[in-house]
């Protein structure tokens, strides 16, 4: 395992409970439908979040965040309809980011909500 898979292996295990503690259900991690994937999908107060977690490590070039961008925005859309369309949802949805930097003692969390362009 490289050590970006390894970075971004911990970020979702560090985003699962971050979420978890905010009370969100967990309804699946690393979804897949061909080549989409989205990183986790929560649920609460009724409605569905699709989330993705980006994750790096403290001291490195720029923010996690800054690797969403418009491109990666239709991925998750795109991947978002196939699970409505596959799961029968038709309620409520939310795309947020979760950006991660991991430090020795304490990661920094940062919930980006609702993004959409």
């Amino acid at each position: 395992m490289t050590k970006y898979q390894i970075t971004g292996q911990k970020g979702e295990e560090l985003a699962r409970q971050y979420f978890e503690n905010k009370e969100y259900e967990i309804l699946h991690t690393n979804w897949r439908y061909g080549h989409l994937e989205l990183d986790i999908i929560a649920k609460k107060n009724g409605m569905i979040h699709f989330i993705e977690v980006k994750t790096l490590v403290e001291g490195s070039a720029g923010l996690p965040e800054e690797s969403v961008n418009r491109k990666k925005l239709l991925h998750l859309i795109k991947a978002a309809e196939m699970f409505m369309l596959t799961a029968k949802f038709t309620g409520l949805i939310q795309f947020d980011v979760l950006a991660i930097i991991l430090k020795d003692i304490d990661h920094e969390f940062f919930l980006l909500e609702d993004v959409y362009f």
